[in-house]
């Protein structure tokens, strides 16, 4: 369910989506990952510096889970998502201090 409609997940949802995403971390990797995904690009397209802290997180969470997807299917791989965060929103020191 979350890869068939996680175009409209809302990364405003923490309080749902953080502890969907832990639930599903150890048998749904990729599930976890989209989801977790949300939750950093809401943050970040939103400017929501208060949860960078929490978005750098996930971010580590998903470097973590990475390992264990062997197929993204239509998602882009970590990579290539850490790529695109860092050409979208490399002005954001804030958020990539916390990612250093």
């Amino acid at each position: 369910m979350v890869i068939g409609r996680a175009k409209e997940l809302d990364g405003d949802h923490c309080a749902i989506l953080t502890p969907t995403a832990e639930a599903h971390a150890a048998k749904y990797t990729l599930a976890a990952t989209v989801l977790l995904r949300a939750l950093i690009d809401f943050s970040l397209t939103q400017c929501r510096a208060s949860r960078y802290r929490h978005a750098a997180g996930d971010l580590r969470d998903c470097e973590g889970l990475a390992a264990a997807i062997s197929d993204y299917g239509i998602f882009e791989t970590h990579d290539v998502y850490v790529g695109r965060l860092r050409r979208e929103h490399g002005r954001k020191a804030a958020f990539w201090s916390v990612v250093a």
